[in-house]
């Protein structure tokens, strides 16, 4: 994998083959990376990155500025990666090993963008719970926004505060935003 833009640009990353990962690629990260680049400054802006895996879509943001990032993943080799990449890279990750759901119903924070990245074998009803306790517990700010990556076999287009969602190949992005009141 590779880091597409920013200070970090064209720097690869290469993950141990024995983490249970399957990483974005780079054509749906830049694609995704292009819509958040209309609505975000990357500098200004905090993140959560759940099921955080080899810390692809963190490395993305931190090159491009974002200097709160916190990652969560249940594997203890994903986290220690994670922490070993960003302390070579010299770039701010917060790292959590934990269950994703158990973080959800226990932490506290807001942040601008929550990216999930589950495994795409999850059952639907797993996909839609990480929609419901990211806003049952209040961790988005005001404007922003949940983006689950799952399968083009996944709809997620019923679940509650479901705004849109974009095909690249064989990943979808489904974005779910509070409602306007």
């Amino acid at each position: 994998m590779r880091i597409i833009s920013g200070s970090l640009k064209g720097r690869k990353i290469i993950a141990p083959k024995k983490l249970p990962v399957r990483p974005t690629t780079d054509m749906a990260k830049e694609s995704l990376f292009n819509i958040l680049n209309n609505t975000f400054y990357f500098d200004s802006i905090s993140v959560l990155d759940l099921f955080a895996g080899t810390g692809n879509i963190s490395y993305e943001f931190a090159s491009r500025g974002t200097s709160q990032i916190t990652c969560v993943d249940q594997d203890f080799g994903c986290i220690k990666f994670i922490k070993q990449t960003a302390d070579s890279l010299n770039i701010p990750i917060q790292t959590i090993k934990s269950d994703v759901f158990k973080f959800l119903e226990k932490a506290s924070m807001q942040t601008d963008i929550v990216f999930a990245d589950p495994p795409y074998n999850f059952p639907d009803e797993d996909f839609a719970k990480i929609a419901e306790l990211v806003f049952e517990n209040d961790f988005l700010l005001e404007e922003g926004v949940l983006i689950i990556e799952h399968s083009k076999h996944t709809d997620l287009s019923q679940v509650k505060h479901f705004s849109y969602a974009k095909n690249y190949g064989s990943s979808v992005f489904s974005f779910f935003e509070n409602e306007v009141s």
